[in-house]
């Protein structure tokens, strides 16, 4: 089975996404840490967030590992879920939506499109 040839962008997306989005979290910088606090969450989660952020990062574009490559991707779609329903929850605009939904979707394309050296 060939992989499809939209895996490498869209994966390098999202873990682009998830690595600058994790050390903005490590360094409690904008845009991230502001809209954290602001949603009610404890100012330490950007640590854990961060750290999480940027191992997924690395599992997802490094060769091999299926498990973890599981593990990354259900990561990433916790955080992004829990993001779009922590902006929702706090009757935030509508626009606060887009973002963590179309990394959710990125994420289930290169789920969906990953080759087999990378599947369980």
């Amino acid at each position: 089975m060939r992989p499809c040839r939209g895996y490498w962008p869209v994966t390098a997306i999202v873990g682009g996404e998830c690595a600058v989005g994790g050390a903005l979290d490590l360094l409690r910088a904008p845009p991230f840490y502001p809209v954290m606090l602001e949603l009610g969450y404890p100012g330490y989660l950007a640590s854990i967030m961060g750290t999480a952020k940027v191992i997924a990062a690395v599992v997802l574009v490094a060769p091999r590992l299926p498990r973890l490559k599981e593990w990354a991707y259900a990561g990433v779609a916790i955080n992004m879920i829990g993001a779009a329903a922590s902006h929702a929850a706090m009757r935030q605009a509508v626009t606060t939506l887009v973002a963590p939904a179309t990394f959710t979707v990125l994420m289930l394309l290169s789920w969906a499109w990953r080759p087999p050296s990378r599947r369980l």
